[in-house]
Parts: C-alpha cells; structure tokens; sequence
C-alpha cells in the first residue's frame, strides 16, 4: 500500500504519524520513549522497516535505537562512539581553548544502498559512521584534522554537526554543516575534508570573509542535481552550482533572510522552500504570522504560502532539521514547531493542515514514501 511516514523528534519522545496516498487523515503512533529528547529519527532508504534514532538525556547521556519493523519495536544498540584520534581541543571566537566534548548525536544519515551503514554528526562538530547496524561507531577523524578544527567556534546553539547530504551519484562525495564552523565537502568518502565556504559573508564574526567561522543553519539538495545545493545561513539564503565551490545569495525578497530550515521539492529541484524568522535575538515569524515562503526560481523571487497557517499571535520557531518533503507524484511538504504543531501540505505548499497540534516542541521531521 502507498502512503507516506512522518518521523518526528520532538523534545518529550517521538511519535510516527501515517497516512495513505491521499495524505488526508493520518494516525498517530507515540510517544514512543516518553520524556527523552529524540533529536533525530530517519530511516534507511535501503529497507524502508529500518529506523535510527537518537535518544539524548541529561542523566543517562546518549543512547541510540533501531526499529527492524518500522517503528512498532526499538532496540538499543551499540553507544560506543570511538574517537580514532586525538579529542583535541577547538576555541571560541576570543580564542580561548576549549576542550572537545562529546554530547549528544544531532543527525542521523542512512547510507543510500546498505542498511547497516549510517553516519552520525555530533556535539561537539564530529562525524561517526557505523557499518554494523549501529554496534559501534567510528569517527571519520580526518574532518577534525583538516586543518581548520583548532579554529571552529561553537554558536548560540553550541558545536554541532547537523546536517549530512550524501550525492546520491556518488556515495564517496559528502555534505555536511557545522554551527558555527561552515559547510564542508569529501570525496572519498569521509578520508579527507576541506571547507567550502566561499563567497559566505558573516559580518559577527572577526573575520567576515574567513575560510571557516560561519554559521550554517541547513543545507539542500535535489538527488537529480548534486551540484546545485541550496543554505539557510545565519542570514541569509545561499546557493552553489559548482559542489559548494562558490556561493551566492538568492535572499530576494524574503521579508528576512534569518532562519533555520531549508528544503527542496522532490519533482521540481528549481523549487524551494524556507520558513523566515524575524531575527536571531527573536526567534519567531515575523508579525506573528507564520509563513512558509517558496521560490520556484531557485531563489530571488519568493511568494508567502500562508492558507491554512496561522496569521496572527503566532510565536513558534522552526528547527533547524524539522522540515521534509515526501515523494508522492504531488510532493508533500512537512514541518514541525517549537509550539508542538506538525504542519504538512499535500499539494506543494498551495495550502497547509495541522496533522498533530500540541506535541511537545519539535526537533526534527522526517519523511518516508512507502510503496
């Protein structure tokens, strides 16, 4: 049967909301682990049953689970994440050394073919990669020895890996985004790394132009184009067609170029969507109306989508990895808030329904098309 999974990580457990082809009334299944941040679920686009989560708590620290069955049954599994080098040290922007810390798993990225295979972006900016199930971990330490590492600063938000795009062309070519260091690229498969920053202007930090230093909300791309990818900076909304190795701005006429998610339409990889905040000091939409903003011009002219949105006294945010798209023949759009609310659209944006209202906030939204 076709239908579509929603993956939400909210900060009080999960929950996995299910809906058929027409996307019209949806069942919702959780909490599952209760009272537990879950910053990330995704499943593997391998075998569709498989799901990873990341499970986070104050007093127990980090733990990880999987689901064989897509969700009715979790294990926890292997919590060994193995430094392979030195745990060294980055600084903040005054230049003080601060010692790496592991805290907790911010995203989770199946690998494109093998189950078995994930990798993982942590807290303080590291990458794992597992290739037995999520037993054990193994950090791929050549992105800290780059030579840039010693200089990463943690942001507002702390030092963390949160986004992980792998080119659907060529697995050994890699993504990935750190708060507050930038975006950075491999291509043989997490051996080597190197900043790819270029063109990104921060004018907050010391050195507005740096190689490194930049934060990078979320990064997108569409798996027909791996070259074109698409950023929601700190401010402003970024775009390369060259792999990363250079960027423009494509803010238009967004009504502010802050916030955190970014996404692409499945079908039409010109189309865009962004979901602006007033400011980094008020995370919240602008006049108090929450708005999905879409561009169908890969930047530059943007149009609000707002039917079925709140326009009034509405003062939630949106996460930074709390937006996704389904690949139906009519892409679904989906995304949650620190309000509690999971928002989707069947219709590419055109118009939106509350599929949950008063979840706890929400960290992360993920979609699976099943077959």
């Amino acid at each position: 049967m076709s239908g579509v999974r929603v993956l939400v990580g909210t900060r009080k457990g999960a929950f996995i909301l299910t809906s058929d082809g027409k996307r019209e009334r949806w069942e919702v299944n959780g909490p599952h682990f209760g009272g537990w941040e879950m910053y990330h679920l995704k499943a593997s686009p391998a075998d569709p049953n498989r799901l990873y989560a990341s499970q986070t708590s104050g007093w127990f620290g980090q733990i990880m689970q999987r689901s064989s069955d897509g969700g009715k049954t979790w294990e926890t599994v292997g919590n060994k994440f193995i430094y392979d080098g030195v745990p060294g040290t980055h600084q903040w922007y005054d230049g003080t050394p601060h010692p790496w810390e592991f805290k907790r798993v911010w995203h989770l990225e199946p690998s494109l073919t093998d189950p078995d295979t994930v990798y993982a972006g942590v807290e303080d900016a590291a990458m794992f990669r597992t290739t037995d199930g999520a037993q054990t971990w193994h950090e791929l330490k050549g992105l800290r020895e780059d030579g840039t590492g010693k200089q990463w600063s943690p942001g507002a938000g702390g030092l963390g890996l949160h986004t992980i795009l792998i080119d659907p062309t060529n697995p050994k070519r890699i993504f990935i985004a750190i708060s507050a260091a930038g975006a950075f690229r491999t291509d043989d498969g997490g051996g080597t790394w190197r900043p790819i920053n270029k063109g990104l202007v921060s004018p907050q930090i010391p050195n507005p132009t740096a190689e490194v230093g930049h934060c990078v909300h979320r990064i997108a791309l569409h798996r027909s184009r791996p070259d074109t990818l698409f950023m929601q900076k700190h401010w402003d909304v970024m775009r390369t067609d060259n792999g990363g190795e250079e960027w423009r701005e494509v803010s238009g006429n967004l009504p502010t170029d802050f916030g955190f998610v970014i996404d692409v339409h499945a079908h039409e990889p010109e189309t865009i969507f962004v979901v602006p905040i007033k400011s980094d000091s008020e995370h919240y939409p602008p006049e108090g109306k929450l708005r999905v903003y879409r561009s169908r011009t890969g930047g530059h002219e943007w149009e609000p989508l707002t039917k079925g949105l709140p326009q009034s006294n509405c003062y939630v945010n949106v996460l930074r990895d709390a937006m996704a798209v389904d690949s139906m023949d009519k892409c679904g759009i989906y995304f949650g808030t620190t309000g509690g609310q999971v928002y989707g659209s069947a219709d590419g944006g055109d118009s939106w329904n509350a599929i949950v209202h008063d979840l706890p906030a929400v960290l992360s939204v993920e979609v699976q098309t099943l077959r």
